[in-house]
This record gives C-alpha cells, structure tokens and sequence, in this order.
C-alpha cells in the first residue's frame, strides 16, 4: 500500500493550479474536487487536499487525515498516537510553528536530509507555491520538519525513529517505478470493476499494451472481470500485489 500510495502522488509531479484571467496562480485544482467532503477546498492552500485525495484513492481514508488544514491533520496524528521527530517512509512531514505551514510526504530519507513528494510548492519550497513538485529538505536546523505522521501501512513502519524500527536510511520502490520513455503517463485514476472507471481510452491503452505483450485479453475499451483476470496474473507474474487493480505500479509495469 505504502508503494502505490506514494507512486500516486509521484505521478502527479509537473500538474499546476488555475490561473486567473490576469495570470496570476489561484489555487484552483482538480484534488479538492475529487476528494469527497473537500470539495469545498477548491481555491483555498490544498498541499494538504493533495495528500487527503491520493489516501482517498489508495483506499485509505482511514489512515490519514482527511482534511485541507495541515495544524487539524497534526491533532489527528497525534490524537492516535501516531507522530513522530524522525522521518517516516511514506508518511507526512510537517512546517511551521505546529506544523500548521505546509505539508508533503516522505519518498526517501538518510541522515541529513528527506526526499519529498509536495503540492502547492514551487522551486524554491515555498509553503504557497503553484503545483506538485519533488524536493529535497533537511532533516535538522532551518528549513526542517516540525514533526511527521505515522500511517499504519499494513504492511509496516519504516522510520528513523529508535522506536519504530529506527531503520538509517531507506527509499520507496515507488521511486523506481516511475513510467520508462516512451510509456504514457499513469491516468490518475485507478481502473477495476466496481468504479465509474469502466470503460474508456484509458482503459483499451491499457489492454492493447497487454494484449501486444501476449497476453489473451480483449481490447475492447470495458475493463470487465475478464480484464481483471488477466490484470491479477500479469500482477502474480511481475511480484505484484494480485488484486486485479491498475494502479500506478501495474501500469508502469505494462510499459517495462
């Protein structure tokens, strides 16, 4: 989960905000829209709608605030019990007196410094920025996190923190799963039975890519329980998770 969590909000790096008429960014995008209960966010600072949308698609609304506001999303970290001063793998990191300024999550941390993934940012890491870059911030002195959120990955906790492990330094594999040339961009959305995403251009790429690969798999543009079969074994043939969804990973791994 924690892959395909930050694999997403990897494949959203480059996307901006709106503009207004006189080209001035203003903080319109497509997260609080897409993200059930922000709606009402749009225009308003969303690094912490970004993170709230991507948990909202991975299925784990449970696992982490659901907010636009990083200082309420500190109090739900910290009312769980769930915050620590060191870097966690796939967990937010937090700015600013109370960590109410600015947040983004954790792709990658050593001794010195966090690798980001961040929203309303820009080039220089400002906590009001234009759209969602990668970046790289110190683990101490001026510029450091006020503190992070520790997510209950089922899969486990990687973190710095003595009592969580305190594992030195570590990366996500979603760093390395990141489309090759030539693959287009991951849709954004993930494709399975069950969603409004059952049919379109997304999903026939997707089953053309397959099907030129070998794979006995109609491209037809309908991902039906056919194409969630034949999802589940390309997954059990790449070491994937087999659960017949299309994310991030399993898509970057059609074009590998």
């Amino acid at each position: 989960m924690r892959d395909e969590f930050t694999a997403l909000l990897l494949g959203q790096v480059g996307q901006h905000e709106g503009r207004d008429p006189d080209g001035t960014w203003n903080n319109r995008q497509r997260y609080s829209t897409e993200t059930p209960g922000l709606e009402w966010s749009d225009g308003q600072p969303w690094c912490a709608t970004f993170e709230a949308w991507a948990a909202h698609r991975a299925g784990m609304d449970a696992l982490w605030p659901m907010t636009a506001s990083c200082l309420t999303a500190v109090a739900w970290w910290r009312d769980r019990g769930r915050w620590s001063d060191y870097p966690v793998l796939g967990g937010p990191f937090y700015l600013g007196p109370g960590g109410g300024t600015h947040t983004g999550v954790v792709v990658a941390y050593d001794a010195d410094s966090i690798s980001t993934v961040e929203a309303n940012t820009n080039d220089s890491g400002s906590a009001e920025g234009d759209g969602v870059y990668l970046k790289s911030r110190p683990r101490r002195g001026p510029g450091s996190p006020y503190g992070y959120g520790v997510p209950a990955f089922p899969e486990g906790t990687v973190s710095a923190d003595p009592a969580l492990g305190g594992v030195p330094a570590a990366r996500t594999a979603a760093q390395a799963t990141a489309p090759a040339a030539g693959a287009p961009r991951w849709p954004g959305r993930y494709l399975r039975v069950r969603t409004p995403m059952l049919h379109g251009d997304d999903v026939l790429m997707w089953q053309r890519r397959l099907a030129a690969r070998g794979w006995s798999i109609t491209a037809d543009g309908w991902y039906g329980p056919a194409s969630a079969r034949v999802c589940r074994a390309f997954q059990q043939r790449h070491g994937l998770a087999a659960d017949g969804v299309v994310g991030p990973v399993t898509w970057a791994a059609a074009w590998s």
